[in-house]
């Protein structure tokens, strides 16, 4: 499946980091995220997709537990 958004789209690399910088992160290196937020894992989130929005998923020590993904 093709991707539809540009720029970088997924951030396998920071699981396992801190879930503020991996939001810093993600957005210099995609100019194009407008909003990283950081989440508890397991946390209800709107269904939209936007391709200027990524969750950055976190548990309760603020590391990453998922890779971040545009959506």
């Amino acid at each position: 499946m093709a991707t539809i958004c540009k720029g970088k789209n997924s951030w396998p690399e920071l699981v396992g980091k801190n879930g503020d910088e991996a939001a810093e992160i993600i957005k210099r290196e995609n100019p194009n995220i407008v909003d990283a937020i950081v989440i508890l894992e397991g946390t209800a989130v709107i269904e939209n997709f936007r391709c200027d929005r990524v969750w950055v998923r976190v548990n309760e020590c603020r590391i990453v537990t998922e890779v971040p993904t545009i959506g």
